[in-house]
């Protein structure tokens, strides 16, 4: 029996979306998003519906990202079914961000990638002990998408740019002080907020207020100074020379982590961001991070970074060029550059 990947329906007042493909850690593909976009178009309109609640069967996480193997497998051809997903994928998360209706996630487990990109928009950004939120995708040659030049440069001071650059994982604690999660719930405490919800769909945010719980002290905390000092640059180059003339443990082991990741992805990765903070619109951010996921789904470094760290599982990518130095300028403006007009990325109709 094949039962769906995204269940939707509508109980007292809420329209309710479940990621159900669990083995797979709900990782997102095109019918998923077109599942979810159409349930929230009917909703729009419908009257019944006050707001919507997102949340996955199963314990093992929220949303771990987008189908990777897919989009490297169609990235290695012409990368026509890699941009029909991201078309599909980012005109969700616009439709989202632009929502007439309060949006709940709850994002109890690991929450990466696509994953991101269907919760960040949300109104309402529930926490629990269970989750891990990390934007990863230096680590396999892509750049953080789904709106991550939009969020991620919106974060307190540079810590966008240091989770975009270095994929570090946080827990609630961290996430709810930077602003990524609006509240910290104990997983044995979403139950009771889906009740209290059905009694009350119009304002998730008052629930969610009365039931919220203490997560702890942030870890980050003790590092904004130097993240904000250390990850102020415009140059990836910049970033590595204050790390390494700062020589702190924490700046040092920052470094290293920087040096595994693509060289080409984290030059994208932080013009990506820089440009981000800049834009007007989020449609802009999406329009711009669909013309780098056509091209950089077909890079050497993307098939590279999904055959070592998702097919192979050795680790060891072999980035090319293997340097900083060896990413050229022209190298990156060519991947920002616009398409023709009838290729571009649009919102929904």
């Amino acid at each position: 029996m094949n039962e769906s990947e995204v269940l939707t329906r509508v109980e007292s007042g809420v329209g309710r979306i479940t990621l159900n493909r669990p083995k797979a850690l709900h990782a997102l593909n095109r019918d998923m998003c077109e599942a979810m976009t159409a349930a929230l178009l009917a909703w729009r309109a419908d009257e019944t519906v006050k707001s919507v609640l997102i949340d996955h069967s199963g314990e093992r996480g929220f949303c771990a990202g987008g189908d990777i193997r897919m989009i490297a497998e169609s990235g290695a051809g012409d990368a026509s079914e890699a941009k029909a997903f991201f078309l599909s994928e980012y005109r969700l998360n616009h439709l989202m961000f632009e929502y007439p209706k309060p949006i709940t996630a709850i994002v109890d487990g690991i929450v990466m990638g696509g994953g991101v990109g269907i919760s960040e928009p949300a109104e309402v950004r529930i926490a629990t002990e269970r989750t891990t939120y990390a934007m990863p995708e230096t680590g396999i040659g892509l750049f953080p998408d789904v709106g991550g030049g939009w969020f991620l440069s919106r974060l307190p001071g540079q810590t966008g740019v240091w989770l975009a650059l270095t994929g570090a994982r946080l827990k609630a604690a961290d996430t709810v002080f930077l602003g990524i999660h609006s509240h910290y719930l104990p997983s044995d405490a979403v139950e009771a907020f889906k009740a209290i919800l059905a009694a009350d769909p119009a304002h998730p945010a008052d629930v969610a207020d009365g039931l919220e719980a203490d997560p702890g002290e942030a870890p980050v905390e003790a590092h904004l100074e130097a993240i904000d000092r250390l990850f102020a640059f415009d140059t990836v180059e910049e970033i590595f020379a204050a790390l390494e003339a700062d020589g702190s443990d924490w700046a040092l082991a920052q470094l290293a982590v920087l040096k595994t990741k693509s060289p080409q992805s984290m030059k994208v990765t932080l013009r990506q961001l820089r440009t981000g903070a800049g834009l007007a619109s989020f449609a802009d951010n999406m329009a711009m991070e669909y013309r780098l996921g056509g091209r950089v789904v077909r890079s050497h470094d993307f098939q590279e970074g999904v055959r070592a760290v998702i097919v192979d599982k050795d680790n060891t990518p072999n980035w090319s060029p293997a340097e900083l130095s060896g990413v050229t300028d022209a190298m990156v403006e060519a991947l920002f550059a616009p398409l023709p007009a009838d290729r571009e990325w649009s919102p929904l109709p």
